[in-house]
């Protein structure tokens, strides 16, 4: 195996076309479901819900892969502690994804860059970085592919939208004040014009638990949430507190576990089983 260099991705820049949705399609046949997480702005905690149903999810006996698709910021090789790792490539020249255990599988930008490097790349290049990792990522047999998208509704999501075959759907990320609700509106609203299921909507940041006598304070209000989900008609899956100890444990790599984020895993397997 060699390890995957960042000057792989500047091989084969161009505009994203569908020519190669057939090979993702391949690609991804043993894979039983594919769910995309997404937020309308930054700071929303996307990818620490993503990494959490991750982690919950195989948690709950599941083979679980996480993309993270979030070319400029990724996050997520730092949550589980492994940013000082790299990918490797297969024998046949194809990415491993890094196991985190043996059935939980990550890959990132992250992985393959060197740490504190930006990624300065225009929109054709990072189409490719995503195209390659959907095309060329041997995932093998997984339960579930949980995708994690940079904030907004630009190129990334809208070429994942496009390109990943039979999603089941997105989970889309909201903190309950209002600047963020008004986001989350657009997200439901792009989602569907994609025609992409929508699984639910999760409120992170819903009240910071007090690490010394465990009551809850509205910083950010609380049911914002819930109430743009009920006008919206979609699913409401949960609401995720502030707790310092996820903060601390993303700090030290440990992924911290809540029942919350427990609670919320159980309710997308069902919905996503169920169908």
């Amino acid at each position: 195996m060699g390890q995957i260099g960042s000057e792989e991705w500047k091989k084969k820049e161009g505009d994203e076309t569908m020519e190669n949705v057939d090979k993702i399609a391949e690609n991804l046949n043993k894979v039983k479901h594919k769910v995309v997480v997404l937020s309308g702005k930054g700071g929303v905690g996307k990818s620490t819900v993503a990494s959490n149903l991750a982690t919950n999810i195989n948690g709950l006996g599941k083979r679980v892969g996480l993309l993270d698709c979030d070319i400029h910021g990724p996050s997520i090789p730092k949550i589980f502690g492994i940013d000082n790792k790299k990918l490797l490539s297969t024998p046949d020249n194809r990415i491993q994804p890094f196991m985190v255990n043996k059935n939980l599988f990550v890959v990132s930008m992250g992985l393959i860059l060197e740490k504190d490097r930006p990624v300065i790349w225009r929109g054709p290049l990072k189409m490719k970085a995503i195209r390659q990792f959907l095309e060329d990522v041997s995932w093998g047999e997984l339960d579930y592919l949980i995708i994690d998208l940079p904030p907004g509704t630009g190129d990334e999501p809208l070429s994942i939208a496009q390109l990943l075959p039979t999603p089941d759907g997105a989970i889309i990320v909201t903190t309950p004040q209002d600047v963020a609700l008004i986001s989350v509106r657009r997200s439901i609203n792009f989602t569907r014009a994609l025609n992409m299921p929508i699984i639910g909507l999760i409120e992170n940041m819903s009240g910071f638990v007090c690490p010394n006598c465990g009551a809850v304070i509205d910083i950010f209000k609380k049911g914002g949430g819930e109430k743009a989900a009920r006008d919206m008609r979609v699913k409401f899956l949960g609401s995720i507190p502030i707790d310092p100890k996820i903060v601390e444990s993303e700090d030290e790599g440990t992924n911290y576990i809540i029942r919350e984020f427990e609670a919320v895993a159980k309710r997308v397997i069902e919905e996503i089983e169920r169908k």
